[in-house]
């Protein structure tokens, strides 16, 4: 039985889709928030989770969601987030790479009713129509993607979508350091993933991500129509970002 949230046309998949496709299916939970433990994660920590992180999000760039804005959530997973935006806003188109983080996404929240599930191609924000969103959200997405290009055409996109004198608000890393591989590891780290008692994908591209630089970001933003009004945590894995589309 089909949810009440709308199911976007679907997308053909990247290989970004096919991992995150890979992760849902192995434990979606704790990929999607891996402070959580593997194989057996607290799911009431998980949504209790997706609230705070959302507020600290917000309160770090002064944005605030009102009743009738329609929220852009970029890399949605399966609801964690977009279950609160929902709850505030007055409606939410949900994209997302992975068709299998959608589908557990529909099943984990029947009753949100203003929510568009959007399939991603990893590049883009298809479905989304020119100047339709009153703001846009991001929150532990763009680390992950291995191009920081990519991550930067999403940021011109997102001027795409924004109605005059909308913002958004995202987290992105400038911490290069930390997307290096950590190689395989212990014999015994390696044996523990093979046997399904320790999570895989770890020293994969799509896990690893990338840092974008603050200067390519602005100019990003600018090319998309906005500014970049805000940067908090510059030089480290949780920068958040605020930009505005001009008003005129």
């Amino acid at each position: 039985m089909r949810s009440p949230g709308r199911y976007s046309r679907r997308v053909k998949d990247t290989s970004m889709g096919r991992f995150w496709d890979e992760r849902a299916d192995e434990d979606a939970f704790f990929f999607v928030d891996n402070r959580l433990k593997y194989g057996s994660p607290d799911q009431q920590e998980f949504w209790e989770g997706g609230r705070r992180d959302l507020d600290a999000l917000l309160n770090a760039v002064d944005a605030r969601i009102e009743s009738d804005d329609v929220v852009v959530e970029i890399g949605c997973g399966v609801g964690r987030l977009t279950r609160v935006i929902a709850e505030r806003a007055a409606g939410v188109r949900a994209l997302d790479v992975s068709s299998h983080m959608l589908e557990r996404a529909r099943e984990l929240n029947p009753s949100l009713g203003n929510v568009e599930w959007i399939h991603g191609d990893g590049t883009r924000l298809p479905g989304v129509e020119d100047a339709s969103a009153d703001a846009c959200v991001s929150y532990v997405v763009f680390q992950h993607i291995p191009d920081p290009e990519i991550t930067l055409a999403y940021v011109r996109e997102m001027g795409r979508v924004l109605k005059p004198g909308g913002w958004a608000a995202f987290q992105v890393s400038t911490d290069p350091s930390i997307h290096q591989s950590p190689g395989r590891g212990s014999v015994l780290g390696w044996i523990r993933s093979l046997a399904g008692r320790a999570p895989t994908g770890q020293d994969a591209p799509a896990w690893l991500g990338s840092a974008v630089d603050l200067d390519g970001l602005r100019s990003a933003a600018q090319e998309g129509g906005m500014n970049l009004e805000r940067v908090e945590n510059a030089g480290t894995q949780f920068c958040v970002v605020r930009t505005r589309r001009a008003s005129t």
